[in-house]
């Protein structure tokens, strides 16, 4: 593993530490004002700031494990142990808006007593401390190329939904007074709504990843630097991977047919590590050697 990579790993570890303790407090806060201020947005919230709790935990436990070394067992490294991460989160996320959804709706069809005055400046400043750490979180996924810190980073966006919906309905309520009282139950089915959708949106990443999805971009920049090296005839074949934050490419090379096995080896590793150089993201680089077919 790269020193690059290592830091990577280490700051998209303590950015998810941070926002494990920050939604920790955040939830307690939130179920016990939703509890003593008769608001089931609020309740709900507190129950979607709990599943943040473990998502950041998971994230930062497979971030954890994304940075052990290979060995007998793992030869490519357990840098898949990052996507598996985002691809839970992202199921959490789905979770948390079904169960929102449910509890929505089990309050229409319950009586309802409007909430407490003191719910909505509660509910307003969490949706402050959440969107704060969404950029904040967001900025570091960026910063890392982690799949599983950016799905993180949109578990706190949803939760900043979730409160700015709750803050509308509590308003609703507070200002129309017991005849609106069930405001905040619509607006947490509107707030599960959006969690839904950007569940099944995240949900794609880490797949496309688990799945050897084509990077693209990767592959044509592989392909260009390898064929600028002195010695390459023409580029047969790229393919490439996402293994944690780092790419391992596959390339078949081709050089002249009646050049030396040795000088040909030599041109492998050339090509190997003008890549790496100019791709910090690749990990490694596997390299076959064909013989160059002049085209008819």
């Amino acid at each position: 593993m790269t020193r690059s990579t290592f830091d990577r790993l280490a700051r998209g570890r303590r950015i998810s530490l941070f926002g494990l303790l920050t939604n920790l407090v955040l939830a307690a806060l939130k179920l016990l004002a939703g509890l003593i201020g008769h608001s089931f947005a609020l309740i709900a919230d507190a129950i979607e700031s709990s599943l943040d709790v473990v998502a950041s935990f998971i994230v930062w436990r497979g971030l954890q494990l994304a940075g052990v070394p290979a060995d007998r067992d793992h030869p490519y490294g357990h840098g898949r142990a990052e996507s598996l991460a985002g691809m839970i989160v992202a199921m959490l996320i789905l979770a948390a808006g079904v169960g929102v959804a449910a509890g929505a709706i089990h309050g229409l069809l319950s009586p309802k007593e409007p909430p407490a005055w003191f719910t909505l400046p509660a509910i307003l400043g969490v949706v402050a401390i959440k969107e704060t750490l969404f950029r904040v979180v967001r900025r570091a996924a960026r910063q890392t190329g982690s799949g599983a810190v950016l799905v993180d980073a949109w578990h706190h966006r949803s939760d900043a939904i979730t409160s700015a919906a709750a803050a509308i309905g509590v308003a609703i309520a507070l200002i129309g007074g017991p005849a609106y009282a069930q405001a905040d139950n619509w607006a947490a089915l509107l707030a599960a709504a959006v969690i839904v959708f950007n569940g099944l949106r995240l949900f794609r990443m880490p797949l496309r990843e688990l799945m050897d999805t084509h990077p693209r971009e990767v592959v044509d920049r592989a392909r260009a630097v390898a064929a600028s090296v002195p010695g390459v005839a023409g580029i047969e074949k790229v393919l490439a991977r996402k293994s944690g934050l780092n790419y391992l490419v596959d390339m078949h090379v081709e050089v002249a047919g009646n050049m030396s096995v040795d000088h040909a080896h030599s041109i492998a590793h050339d090509v190997k590590n003008a890549v790496r150089a100019a791709m910090p993201d690749v990990q490694d680089v596997l390299i076959h050697i064909e013989p160059h077919q002049p085209a008819r």
